[in-house]
C-alpha cells in the first residue's frame, strides 16, 4: 500500500495547477487503488464528469448514511446511467447503529454535539475508514471558500488520518460561481436540493438551504453555535 511524504506532496502541489492535471496524475499514477469520494453535491458533478473524460474507468464510492435526501439518491442513478459507472455503495455497520439508536433515540444528533459527533462516526467515519484502508489515494470536492477550517487546504495533501495516504482535492481552489458555470456550460445533471438554496448537502435530518450572506456550510447542523461544520471526514488528527 503506497504512503507519501511530505515532501512528495509539496512537489506534487508545486507541479500542478489545474483540476485536470491532478486527475490525469491519479489516474496514471494511483488507478485503480483511488477513488472520489462523492456525496453528489454540485462539487461532485463538475469532478466527476472531468474524471470520466479522462478515465471512464476510474472509481467512485458514496456514503450511505441512511438517512439521506430522496434526491440524493435520485442523482446518483442518473449519474450512473449518464457515465455507465459504478457508483460503490458504503454502508455503516448495522449492529452499530441499532446500538446507538437503542440508547440515544433516532434523532439524537439534536440533543448534543457529543450526539451527533457519534452519529457521524457511526454512519460516515467508520465506512470511509474501511474503504479507505484499501486505497492509496482518494479524491474529494474540497473547497477554501467552504469553511474557515478549509481555507489552508491544498490541492495535494497527506492525510495523516489514514496512515499518510493522498488526498487529492483538484478544485480546492474554484468559488461556488465557478462550479455553477461549469454544470451550467457543461449542462451537467445536478442535486436537485442545489436549485432549492442548498449549497451543502448531507443527511437530511441535518441539512438546510443556505441565507443570503451565510458561510456556505452554514446549512449544516445548523443549530451548533460555535462549532466547525465538519463531520469527521476531513480532520486531521492534531
Amino acid at each position: 500500500m503506497a504512503r507519501f511524504t511530505r515532501e512528495q506532496v509539496d512537489d506534487l502541489n508545486s507541479k500542478m495547477d489545474t483540476a485536470e492535471e491532478a486527475l490525469r496524475w491519479a489516474s496514471k499514477n494511483l488507478h485503480p487503488k483511488v477513488a472520489k469520494a462523492s456525496s453528489f453535491g454540485a462539487e461532485d458533478a463538475v469532478i466527476m464528469d472531468m474524471m470520466v473524460g479522462i478515465n471512464p474507468k476510474f472509481r467512485f464510492f458514496t456514503l450511505d448514511t441512511g438517512r439521506l435526501p430522496q434526491e440524493t439518491y435520485d442523482i446518483i442513478d442518473v449519474v450512473r446511467k449518464k457515465y455507465n459507472i459504478t457508483v460503490e455503495a458504503l454502508f455503516p455497520d448495522a449492529k452499530e447503529v441499532e446500538e446507538m439508536v437503542l440508547k440515544k433515540g433516532m434523532n439524537l444528533f439534536y440533543e448534543s454535539i457529543e450526539n451527533r459527533k457519534l452519529c457521524c462516526e457511526i454512519r460516515k467515519v467508520h465506512p470511509i475508514n474501511r474503504m479507505l484502508a484499501t486505497l492509496d489515494g482518494w479524491i474529494t470536492g474540497l473547497r477554501r471558500d467552504q469553511t474557515k477550517i478549509r481555507e489552508d487546504a491544498q490541492m495535494f495533501q497527506l492525510d495523516t488520518g489514514h496512515g499518510g495516504m493522498l488526498k487529492i482535492n483538484p478544485i480546492i481552489d474554484w468559488t461556488w460561481e465557478q462550479v455553477l458555470d461549469y454544470i451550467k456550460k457543461h449542462d451537467l445533471p445536478y442535486h436537485g436540493l442545489i436549485d432549492k438554496g442548498y449549497t451543502s448537502i448531507g443527511c437530511a435530518p441535518c441539512t438546510r438551504p443556505t441565507k443570503p450572506g451565510e458561510d456556505l456550510r452554514a446549512g449544516r447542523w445548523w443549530w451548533e453555535q460555535g462549532e466547525h461544520k465538519e463531520c469527521g471526514l476531513h480532520i486531521e488528527p492534531k
